[in-house]
Protein backbone atom coordinates (compact mmCIF):
# COMPACT_ATOMS: atom_id res chain seq x y z
CA UNK A 1 0.00 0.00 0.00
CA UNK A 2 1.15 3.55 -0.93
CA UNK A 3 -0.12 6.64 0.82
CA UNK A 4 0.69 10.03 -0.47
CA UNK A 5 -0.39 12.99 1.50
CA UNK A 6 -1.24 16.34 0.65
CA UNK A 7 -2.90 17.73 -3.34
CA UNK A 8 -1.64 14.85 -5.38
CA UNK A 9 -3.54 16.18 -8.98
CA UNK A 10 -0.55 17.15 -10.56
CA UNK A 11 0.47 12.70 -10.49
CA UNK A 12 -3.38 11.40 -10.45
CA UNK A 13 -5.63 14.19 -11.97
CA UNK A 14 -8.64 16.04 -10.23
CA UNK A 15 -9.64 13.31 -8.27
CA UNK A 16 -6.65 13.35 -6.16
CA UNK A 17 -7.09 16.71 -4.84
CA UNK A 18 -7.30 15.55 -1.08
CA UNK A 19 -4.14 12.58 -1.85
CA UNK A 20 -3.90 8.91 -2.66
CA UNK A 21 -4.25 5.65 -1.51
CA UNK A 22 -2.41 3.02 -3.85
CA UNK A 23 -3.23 -0.32 -3.17
CA UNK A 24 -1.36 -4.09 -4.76
CA UNK A 25 -3.01 -6.47 -5.95
CA UNK A 26 -2.54 -9.67 -4.23
CA UNK A 27 -0.66 -11.91 -7.38
CA UNK A 28 -0.94 -15.71 -7.79
CA UNK A 29 1.87 -17.67 -6.33
CA UNK A 30 3.40 -20.61 -8.42
CA UNK A 31 1.02 -23.45 -6.99
CA UNK A 32 -2.80 -22.91 -6.21
CA UNK A 33 -4.01 -22.01 -3.19
CA UNK A 34 -6.92 -20.77 -1.65
CA UNK A 35 -8.38 -18.77 1.50
CA UNK A 36 -11.78 -18.74 3.09
CA UNK A 37 -12.73 -16.44 5.90
CA UNK A 38 -15.86 -16.79 8.04
CA UNK A 39 -16.48 -13.87 10.82
CA UNK A 40 -19.62 -13.17 12.92
CA UNK A 41 -20.25 -10.06 15.01
CA UNK A 42 -22.17 -9.36 18.53
CA UNK A 43 -24.42 -7.35 16.33
CA UNK A 44 -25.89 -9.86 14.46
CA UNK A 45 -23.45 -9.25 11.31
CA UNK A 46 -22.13 -11.66 9.11
CA UNK A 47 -19.14 -12.42 6.69
CA UNK A 48 -18.17 -14.54 4.58
CA UNK A 49 -15.16 -14.07 1.96
CA UNK A 50 -13.41 -16.89 -0.41
CA UNK A 51 -10.33 -15.99 -2.04
CA UNK A 52 -8.80 -18.55 -4.71
CA UNK A 53 -5.46 -18.80 -7.01
CA UNK A 54 -3.70 -20.70 -9.37
CA UNK A 55 -1.25 -19.88 -12.16
CA UNK A 56 -2.66 -21.45 -15.71
CA UNK A 57 0.62 -21.25 -17.45
CA UNK A 58 4.30 -20.25 -17.64
CA UNK A 59 3.02 -16.72 -18.18
CA UNK A 60 -0.90 -16.72 -17.41
CA UNK A 61 -1.87 -16.95 -13.58
CA UNK A 62 -5.93 -16.04 -12.05
CA UNK A 63 -7.26 -15.45 -8.80
CA UNK A 64 -10.98 -15.32 -7.69
CA UNK A 65 -12.62 -13.52 -4.59
CA UNK A 66 -16.01 -13.62 -3.44
CA UNK A 67 -17.80 -11.97 -0.49
CA UNK A 68 -21.19 -12.26 1.45
CA UNK A 69 -21.89 -9.70 4.20
CA UNK A 70 -24.84 -8.92 5.95
CA UNK A 71 -26.14 -6.86 9.07
CA UNK A 72 -29.51 -6.87 10.73
CA UNK A 73 -30.88 -3.49 11.53
CA UNK A 74 -30.48 -2.58 15.24
CA UNK A 75 -32.21 0.08 17.34
CA UNK A 76 -29.97 0.19 20.30
CA UNK A 77 -31.39 3.24 22.63
CA UNK A 78 -35.06 2.32 21.49
CA UNK A 79 -36.15 5.25 20.07
CA UNK A 80 -37.59 3.41 16.97
CA UNK A 81 -35.03 4.58 14.57
CA UNK A 82 -32.48 2.21 13.35
CA UNK A 83 -28.70 3.05 14.68
CA UNK A 84 -27.34 0.03 12.46
CA UNK A 85 -28.71 0.45 9.27
CA UNK A 86 -29.53 -3.28 7.69
CA UNK A 87 -27.73 -4.60 4.59
CA UNK A 88 -27.04 -7.70 2.54
CA UNK A 89 -23.97 -7.42 -0.05
CA UNK A 90 -22.62 -9.67 -2.40
CA UNK A 91 -19.19 -8.97 -4.29
CA UNK A 92 -17.57 -11.12 -6.83
CA UNK A 93 -13.72 -10.32 -8.38
CA UNK A 94 -12.37 -12.29 -11.24
CA UNK A 95 -8.23 -10.65 -12.10
CA UNK A 96 -6.04 -12.31 -14.84
CA UNK A 97 -2.25 -11.59 -14.40
CA UNK A 98 0.18 -11.58 -17.10
CA UNK A 99 4.29 -12.31 -16.41
CA UNK A 100 5.98 -12.38 -20.09
CA UNK A 101 9.54 -13.44 -20.30
CA UNK A 102 10.46 -10.37 -21.92
CA UNK A 103 9.39 -8.09 -18.85
CA UNK A 104 5.65 -7.68 -19.68
CA UNK A 105 3.66 -7.16 -17.31
CA UNK A 106 -0.42 -7.07 -17.20
CA UNK A 107 -3.53 -7.03 -14.68
CA UNK A 108 -7.01 -7.39 -16.63
CA UNK A 109 -9.77 -7.03 -13.49
CA UNK A 110 -13.72 -7.30 -13.51
CA UNK A 111 -16.05 -6.43 -10.33
CA UNK A 112 -19.60 -6.71 -9.45
CA UNK A 113 -21.25 -6.21 -5.96
CA UNK A 114 -25.03 -6.04 -5.24
CA UNK A 115 -26.32 -4.04 -2.10
CA UNK A 116 -29.06 -3.82 -0.37
CA UNK A 117 -29.01 -1.37 2.92
CA UNK A 118 -31.95 -0.46 5.23
CA UNK A 119 -32.45 1.79 8.16
CA UNK A 120 -34.89 4.93 8.75
CA UNK A 121 -37.64 3.93 10.58
CA UNK A 122 -37.75 0.50 12.49
CA UNK A 123 -41.06 -2.05 11.48
CA UNK A 124 -44.00 -0.03 12.88
CA UNK A 125 -42.54 2.82 14.25
CA UNK A 126 -42.51 6.26 13.49
CA UNK A 127 -40.36 9.34 12.99
CA UNK A 128 -41.62 12.68 15.18
CA UNK A 129 -44.16 13.90 12.84
CA UNK A 130 -46.36 10.56 13.01
CA UNK A 131 -44.96 8.75 10.11
CA UNK A 132 -42.95 6.19 9.40
CA UNK A 133 -39.78 6.85 7.60
CA UNK A 134 -38.06 4.36 5.27
CA UNK A 135 -34.56 5.04 4.35
CA UNK A 136 -33.49 2.62 1.67
CA UNK A 137 -30.94 2.50 -0.94
CA UNK A 138 -30.58 -0.87 -3.64
CA UNK A 139 -26.90 0.00 -5.34
CA UNK A 140 -25.39 -2.33 -8.25
CA UNK A 141 -22.28 -1.42 -9.41
CA UNK A 142 -19.69 -3.66 -12.18
CA UNK A 143 -16.20 -2.77 -13.08
CA UNK A 144 -13.55 -2.92 -15.38
CA UNK A 145 -9.73 -2.52 -15.44
CA UNK A 146 -6.89 -2.74 -17.08
CA UNK A 147 -2.48 -2.08 -16.31
CA UNK A 148 -0.07 -2.74 -18.24
CA UNK A 149 3.85 -2.45 -18.63
CA UNK A 150 6.59 -3.55 -21.52
CA UNK A 151 9.78 -2.88 -22.05
CA UNK A 152 10.57 -0.83 -25.61
CA UNK A 153 14.24 -1.39 -26.84
CA UNK A 154 16.04 1.98 -26.41
CA UNK A 155 13.63 4.10 -24.97
CA UNK A 156 12.24 2.83 -21.83
CA UNK A 157 8.81 0.91 -20.78
CA UNK A 158 5.45 1.95 -21.75
CA UNK A 159 2.82 2.07 -18.98
CA UNK A 160 -0.77 1.20 -19.65
CA UNK A 161 -3.73 2.23 -17.48
CA UNK A 162 -8.04 1.82 -18.20
CA UNK A 163 -10.69 1.57 -15.87
CA UNK A 164 -14.47 1.58 -16.28
CA UNK A 165 -17.28 1.86 -13.47
CA UNK A 166 -21.04 2.01 -13.73
CA UNK A 167 -23.09 1.91 -10.74
CA UNK A 168 -27.27 2.56 -10.40
CA UNK A 169 -28.64 3.66 -7.16
CA UNK A 170 -32.78 3.48 -5.96
CA UNK A 171 -32.68 5.76 -3.09
CA UNK A 172 -35.56 5.60 -0.85
CA UNK A 173 -36.46 8.67 1.88
CA UNK A 174 -39.69 8.52 3.20
CA UNK A 175 -41.99 9.20 0.07
CA UNK A 176 -39.24 10.32 -2.09
CA UNK A 177 -37.33 7.96 -4.99
CA UNK A 178 -34.85 9.13 -6.60
CA UNK A 179 -33.14 6.43 -9.40
CA UNK A 180 -29.46 7.85 -10.78
CA UNK A 181 -26.51 6.37 -12.52
CA UNK A 182 -23.13 7.29 -12.15
CA UNK A 183 -20.52 6.54 -15.04
CA UNK A 184 -17.10 7.13 -15.07
CA UNK A 185 -14.15 6.13 -17.79
CA UNK A 186 -10.28 6.39 -17.62
CA UNK A 187 -7.89 6.05 -19.59
CA UNK A 188 -3.97 6.69 -19.41
CA UNK A 189 -0.73 5.95 -21.23
CA UNK A 190 3.35 6.88 -20.32
CA UNK A 191 6.65 6.01 -21.33
CA UNK A 192 9.29 6.50 -18.38
CA UNK A 193 13.00 5.48 -18.24
CA UNK A 194 15.63 5.77 -15.82
CA UNK A 195 19.13 7.29 -17.15
CA UNK A 196 21.81 6.75 -14.32
CA UNK A 197 20.53 9.45 -11.72
CA UNK A 198 17.60 10.55 -13.65
CA UNK A 199 13.93 8.92 -13.85
CA UNK A 200 11.80 10.13 -16.10
CA UNK A 201 7.96 9.55 -16.87
CA UNK A 202 5.58 11.67 -19.62
CA UNK A 203 1.76 10.71 -20.53
CA UNK A 204 -1.59 11.48 -21.33
CA UNK A 205 -4.55 10.38 -20.04
CA UNK A 206 -8.24 11.28 -20.19
CA UNK A 207 -11.02 10.45 -17.98
CA UNK A 208 -14.89 10.87 -18.37
CA UNK A 209 -17.79 11.66 -15.90
CA UNK A 210 -21.23 11.37 -16.54
CA UNK A 211 -24.27 11.63 -13.73
CA UNK A 212 -27.69 10.79 -14.44
CA UNK A 213 -31.00 11.41 -12.21
CA UNK A 214 -34.41 10.33 -13.11
CA UNK A 215 -36.03 12.99 -10.92
CA UNK A 216 -33.63 15.27 -10.10
CA UNK A 217 -32.33 16.08 -14.11
CA UNK A 218 -31.16 19.28 -12.99
CA UNK A 219 -28.48 18.43 -11.74
CA UNK A 220 -27.04 15.93 -14.11
CA UNK A 221 -23.32 16.51 -15.59
CA UNK A 222 -21.20 15.35 -18.14
CA UNK A 223 -17.47 16.03 -17.47
CA UNK A 224 -14.30 15.15 -20.38
CA UNK A 225 -11.09 15.90 -19.06
CA UNK A 226 -7.39 14.91 -21.22
CA UNK A 227 -4.67 15.47 -19.76
CA UNK A 228 -0.96 15.67 -20.10
CA UNK A 229 1.87 15.15 -17.25
CA UNK A 230 5.43 14.41 -17.06
CA UNK A 231 7.50 13.51 -13.74
CA UNK A 232 10.86 13.83 -13.05
CA UNK A 233 13.30 12.31 -10.22
CA UNK A 234 17.13 13.02 -9.48
CA UNK A 235 19.23 11.70 -7.16
CA UNK A 236 21.54 14.66 -6.84
CA UNK A 237 24.13 12.49 -3.96
CA UNK A 238 23.50 9.73 -1.99
CA UNK A 239 21.12 11.16 0.80
CA UNK A 240 19.56 13.97 -1.36
CA UNK A 241 16.84 13.13 -4.05
CA UNK A 242 14.83 15.73 -6.03
CA UNK A 243 11.50 15.17 -7.45
CA UNK A 244 8.69 16.71 -9.27
CA UNK A 245 5.73 16.41 -11.67
CA UNK A 246 3.82 18.75 -13.54
CA UNK A 247 -0.17 17.74 -15.07
CA UNK A 248 -2.68 19.94 -17.52
CA UNK A 249 -5.85 19.23 -17.22
CA UNK A 250 -8.07 20.37 -20.16
CA UNK A 251 -11.71 20.22 -17.98
CA UNK A 252 -14.99 21.07 -20.65
CA UNK A 253 -16.73 22.73 -18.21
CA UNK A 254 -14.09 24.30 -16.06
CA UNK A 255 -11.56 25.33 -18.33
CA UNK A 256 -7.68 24.43 -18.15
CA UNK A 257 -5.73 23.60 -14.88
CA UNK A 258 -2.45 23.17 -14.40
CA UNK A 259 -1.27 21.35 -11.23
CA UNK A 260 2.33 20.96 -9.85
CA UNK A 261 3.73 18.82 -7.33
CA UNK A 262 7.53 19.28 -6.02
CA UNK A 263 9.18 17.01 -3.28
CA UNK A 264 12.67 16.53 -1.88
CA UNK A 265 14.30 13.35 0.30
CA UNK A 266 17.60 13.88 2.43
CA UNK A 267 18.59 11.18 4.20
CA UNK A 268 21.59 12.06 6.62
CA UNK A 269 22.29 8.93 8.79
CA UNK A 270 19.37 7.32 10.70
CA UNK A 271 17.24 10.76 9.81
CA UNK A 272 14.56 10.46 6.79
CA UNK A 273 13.76 14.44 6.11
CA UNK A 274 10.90 14.96 3.21
CA UNK A 275 8.96 18.16 2.27
CA UNK A 276 6.36 18.45 -0.60
CA UNK A 277 4.20 20.86 -2.10
CA UNK A 278 1.35 20.70 -4.50
CA UNK A 279 -1.32 22.28 -6.18
CA UNK A 280 -4.23 20.60 -7.19
CA UNK A 281 -8.39 21.23 -8.56
CA UNK A 282 -11.74 19.74 -8.11
CA UNK A 283 -14.81 20.79 -10.29
CA UNK A 284 -17.82 20.17 -8.46
CA UNK A 285 -21.00 18.00 -8.43
CA UNK A 286 -23.96 18.15 -6.58
CA UNK A 287 -22.76 15.71 -3.90
CA UNK A 288 -21.01 16.97 -0.67
CA UNK A 289 -21.31 15.10 2.06
CA UNK A 290 -25.38 16.25 3.15
CA UNK A 291 -26.54 15.44 -0.06
CA UNK A 292 -25.20 12.40 -0.35
CA UNK A 293 -26.18 10.78 2.52
CA UNK A 294 -29.96 12.97 2.35
CA UNK A 295 -30.63 12.55 -1.40
CA UNK A 296 -31.26 16.10 -3.92
CA UNK A 297 -34.94 16.67 -3.03
CA UNK A 298 -33.99 19.35 -0.91
CA UNK A 299 -31.25 20.76 -2.61
CA UNK A 300 -32.16 24.09 -5.05
CA UNK A 301 -30.46 24.34 -8.44
CA UNK A 302 -27.44 26.48 -8.20
CA UNK A 303 -25.02 28.77 -10.58
CA UNK A 304 -22.14 27.70 -12.23
CA UNK A 305 -19.39 27.19 -9.04
CA UNK A 306 -16.02 27.55 -9.80
CA UNK A 307 -13.51 24.73 -9.12
CA UNK A 308 -12.09 23.91 -5.92
CA UNK A 309 -7.96 24.90 -6.20
CA UNK A 310 -6.25 23.12 -3.33
CA UNK A 311 -2.42 24.15 -2.21
CA UNK A 312 -0.72 22.13 0.15
CA UNK A 313 2.71 21.44 1.80
CA UNK A 314 4.13 19.14 4.70
CA UNK A 315 7.39 18.51 6.13
CA UNK A 316 8.47 15.07 7.81
CA UNK A 317 11.46 14.44 10.10
CA UNK A 318 12.11 10.62 10.23
CA UNK A 319 14.42 8.69 12.70
CA UNK A 320 15.26 5.01 13.19
CA UNK A 321 17.94 3.45 15.35
CA UNK A 322 17.88 -0.37 16.62
CA UNK A 323 14.32 -0.84 18.41
CA UNK A 324 13.19 3.01 17.91
CA UNK A 325 11.42 4.41 15.10
CA UNK A 326 9.88 8.13 14.97
CA UNK A 327 8.70 10.96 12.75
CA UNK A 328 7.14 14.51 13.03
CA UNK A 329 5.20 15.99 10.30
CA UNK A 330 4.26 18.89 9.99
CA UNK A 331 0.94 19.65 7.50
CA UNK A 332 -0.63 22.99 5.59
CA UNK A 333 -3.19 23.27 2.97
CA UNK A 334 -5.21 26.57 1.67
CA UNK A 335 -8.56 25.73 -0.07
CA UNK A 336 -10.29 28.26 -2.51
CA UNK A 337 -13.50 28.05 -3.74
CA UNK A 338 -14.64 25.08 -1.46
CA UNK A 339 -18.08 24.23 -2.12
CA UNK A 340 -20.66 24.82 1.08
CA UNK A 341 -23.91 23.68 1.90
CA UNK A 342 -25.56 26.98 2.42
CA UNK A 343 -29.42 26.86 4.08
CA UNK A 344 -31.88 28.46 2.27
CA UNK A 345 -35.07 28.17 4.32
CA UNK A 346 -36.03 25.30 6.95
CA UNK A 347 -36.50 22.74 4.20
CA UNK A 348 -33.83 23.76 1.33
CA UNK A 349 -30.57 24.34 0.81
CA UNK A 350 -28.16 24.90 -2.20
CA UNK A 351 -24.45 24.54 -2.51
CA UNK A 352 -21.69 27.75 -2.98
CA UNK A 353 -18.29 28.24 -3.42
CA UNK A 354 -16.83 29.67 -0.08
CA UNK A 355 -16.31 33.21 0.54
CA UNK A 356 -13.07 32.81 1.25
CA UNK A 357 -9.73 30.43 2.19
CA UNK A 358 -10.54 27.09 3.74
CA UNK A 359 -7.81 26.60 5.77
CA UNK A 360 -5.82 23.98 7.46
CA UNK A 361 -2.89 23.65 9.90
CA UNK A 362 -1.60 20.67 11.60
CA UNK A 363 1.10 18.30 13.06
CA UNK A 364 1.17 14.64 13.79
CA UNK A 365 3.54 12.57 16.15
CA UNK A 366 4.45 9.28 15.56
CA UNK A 367 6.66 6.70 17.85
CA UNK A 368 7.47 2.93 17.66
CA UNK A 369 9.49 0.38 19.71
CA UNK A 370 9.76 -2.98 18.60
CA UNK A 371 11.42 -5.40 21.70
CA UNK A 372 11.97 -8.86 20.55
CA UNK A 373 8.06 -9.71 19.21
CA UNK A 374 6.39 -6.78 21.26
CA UNK A 375 5.89 -3.60 19.92
CA UNK A 376 4.23 -0.24 20.90
CA UNK A 377 2.92 2.74 19.05
CA UNK A 378 1.87 5.87 19.72
CA UNK A 379 0.36 8.74 17.91
CA UNK A 380 -0.90 12.33 18.40
CA UNK A 381 -2.16 14.19 15.48
CA UNK A 382 -3.42 18.69 16.29
CA UNK A 383 -5.48 19.88 13.58
CA UNK A 384 -6.73 23.15 13.47
CA UNK A 385 -9.16 23.96 10.89
CA UNK A 386 -11.37 26.87 9.40
CA UNK A 387 -13.68 28.43 6.69
CA UNK A 388 -15.62 30.76 5.99
CA UNK A 389 -19.20 30.55 7.98
CA UNK A 390 -21.87 29.53 5.10
CA UNK A 391 -24.95 31.26 7.01
CA UNK A 392 -22.96 34.00 8.44
CA UNK A 393 -20.11 36.67 8.25
CA UNK A 394 -17.02 35.58 9.97
CA UNK A 395 -15.37 32.20 10.26
CA UNK A 396 -15.92 28.81 11.76
CA UNK A 397 -13.88 25.80 13.34
CA UNK A 398 -14.51 22.57 10.15
CA UNK A 399 -17.66 21.00 11.47
CA UNK A 400 -16.37 17.55 12.95
CA UNK A 401 -12.81 18.39 12.78
CA UNK A 402 -11.16 16.88 16.23
CA UNK A 403 -8.37 19.31 16.97
CA UNK A 404 -6.80 16.53 19.11
CA UNK A 405 -6.47 12.83 18.43
CA UNK A 406 -4.21 10.13 19.82
CA UNK A 407 -3.96 6.66 19.66
CA UNK A 408 -1.72 3.46 21.74
CA UNK A 409 -1.43 0.15 20.58
CA UNK A 410 0.39 -2.40 21.75
CA UNK A 411 0.97 -5.95 20.60
CA UNK A 412 2.82 -9.13 20.44
CA UNK A 413 3.34 -10.91 17.48
CA UNK A 414 5.02 -14.25 15.81
CA UNK A 415 5.28 -15.51 12.91
CA UNK A 416 3.27 -19.28 12.69
CA UNK A 417 1.84 -18.71 16.21
CA UNK A 418 -0.34 -15.86 16.46
CA UNK A 419 -0.28 -12.42 17.61
CA UNK A 420 -2.21 -10.62 20.12
CA UNK A 421 -2.71 -6.72 20.63
CA UNK A 422 -4.16 -3.90 22.98
CA UNK A 423 -5.67 -0.12 21.86
CA UNK A 424 -6.52 2.56 23.16
CA UNK A 425 -8.14 6.02 20.89
CA UNK A 426 -8.75 9.30 22.21
CA UNK A 427 -10.78 11.75 20.19
CA UNK A 428 -10.85 15.08 21.29
CA UNK A 429 -14.18 17.75 21.02
CA UNK A 430 -15.88 18.87 18.05
CA UNK A 431 -17.26 22.00 16.67
CA UNK A 432 -20.88 20.65 15.35
CA UNK A 433 -23.15 21.80 13.10
CA UNK A 434 -27.49 22.48 12.90
CA UNK A 435 -26.90 20.13 16.34
CA UNK A 436 -29.85 21.42 18.57
CA UNK A 437 -28.65 19.44 21.48
CA UNK A 438 -24.72 20.78 21.78
CA UNK A 439 -22.49 23.18 19.93
CA UNK A 440 -19.66 20.99 20.79
CA UNK A 441 -19.16 16.73 20.86
CA UNK A 442 -18.01 15.68 24.49
CA UNK A 443 -14.15 14.04 23.87
CA UNK A 444 -14.08 10.26 24.41
CA UNK A 445 -11.56 7.18 24.32
CA UNK A 446 -12.14 4.13 23.01
CA UNK A 447 -10.45 0.70 23.70
CA UNK A 448 -10.11 -2.32 21.82
CA UNK A 449 -8.10 -5.87 22.05
CA UNK A 450 -7.75 -8.69 19.66
CA UNK A 451 -6.09 -11.85 19.23
CA UNK A 452 -5.31 -14.52 16.56
CA UNK A 453 -4.36 -18.14 17.06
CA UNK A 454 -2.73 -19.86 14.00
CA UNK A 455 -3.18 -23.71 14.11
CA UNK A 456 -0.81 -24.92 10.77
CA UNK A 457 -3.41 -23.49 7.65
CA UNK A 458 -6.15 -22.51 10.37
CA UNK A 459 -6.34 -19.62 12.42
CA UNK A 460 -8.99 -18.22 15.00
CA UNK A 461 -9.63 -14.85 16.06
CA UNK A 462 -11.92 -12.46 18.35
CA UNK A 463 -11.72 -8.67 18.27
CA UNK A 464 -13.34 -6.43 20.86
CA UNK A 465 -13.85 -3.15 19.91
CA UNK A 466 -15.19 0.05 21.69
CA UNK A 467 -14.86 -1.98 25.46
CA UNK A 468 -15.87 0.90 27.01
CA UNK A 469 -19.56 1.25 25.14
CA UNK A 470 -18.56 4.59 23.87
CA UNK A 471 -22.29 5.32 22.20
CA UNK A 472 -23.49 8.79 20.96
CA UNK A 473 -27.35 8.05 22.05
CA UNK A 474 -26.07 8.16 25.46
CA UNK A 475 -25.18 11.63 25.75
CA UNK A 476 -28.03 13.23 23.37
CA UNK A 477 -30.42 11.84 21.46
CA UNK A 478 -29.99 11.16 17.36
CA UNK A 479 -33.70 12.01 16.15
CA UNK A 480 -34.29 15.77 15.78
CA UNK A 481 -38.00 17.08 16.67
CA UNK A 482 -38.94 17.90 12.91
CA UNK A 483 -36.37 17.25 9.92
CA UNK A 484 -33.03 19.30 9.14
CA UNK A 485 -33.35 21.76 6.41
CA UNK A 486 -31.34 18.97 4.53
CA UNK A 487 -33.64 16.45 4.71
CA UNK A 488 -32.21 14.58 7.64
CA UNK A 489 -34.15 13.38 10.37
CA UNK A 490 -30.77 12.54 12.75
CA UNK A 491 -27.83 14.81 13.88
CA UNK A 492 -24.57 14.10 12.17
CA UNK A 493 -22.41 11.36 14.50
CA UNK A 494 -19.43 12.69 15.53
CA UNK A 495 -19.00 9.27 17.78
CA UNK A 496 -19.60 5.59 17.66
CA UNK A 497 -22.83 4.84 17.02
CA UNK A 498 -23.11 1.14 17.21
CA UNK A 499 -21.20 0.82 20.57
CA UNK A 500 -19.43 -2.36 22.11
CA UNK A 501 -18.88 -4.99 19.11
CA UNK A 502 -17.07 -8.40 19.58
CA UNK A 503 -16.35 -10.22 16.75
CA UNK A 504 -14.86 -13.26 15.96
CA UNK A 505 -14.20 -16.28 13.36
CA UNK A 506 -11.99 -18.42 11.12
CA UNK A 507 -9.65 -18.01 8.27
CA UNK A 508 -9.04 -21.19 6.09
CA UNK A 509 -6.03 -21.66 3.96
CA UNK A 510 -5.41 -24.28 1.00
CA UNK A 511 -2.75 -25.28 -0.54
CA UNK A 512 0.22 -23.34 -1.35
CA UNK A 513 3.32 -24.21 0.63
Amino acid sequence: MEIIKGAASALYGPSALGGVINLVSRRPASEPQGELLLNATSRNGQDMTGYVATPLSSVLSASLTTGYDRQSRQDLNDDGWADMPGYERFTVRPRLFVDAADGTKALLTFGAMAEQRNGGTMPGANAPDGAPFAQTLRSRRYDLGLTAQTPLEGIGTLHLRASGVTQSHRHVFGDTVENDRHRTAFAEASIGSKAGATTWLAGAAIQLDDYRSKAFSAFDYNYTVPALFVQGEQELADRLTLAGSLRWDAHSDYGSHVSPRLSALYRPGPWTIRASLGRGFYAPTPFVEETEANGLARLLPYGKLKAEIADSGSIDFGYASGSFETNFSLFASNIDHAQQLQMVDADHVTLINADGVTRTRGAEVLLRYRWRALSLTGSYVHVAASEPDPDGPGRRIVPLTPRDSAGLVGMWEKEGRGRFGIEAYYTGRQSLDDNPYRTRSRPFVQLGAMGEVILGKVSLFLNAENLLNVRQSKYDPLLLSRRAATGAWTVDAWAPTDGFVLNGGVRIRFGGE
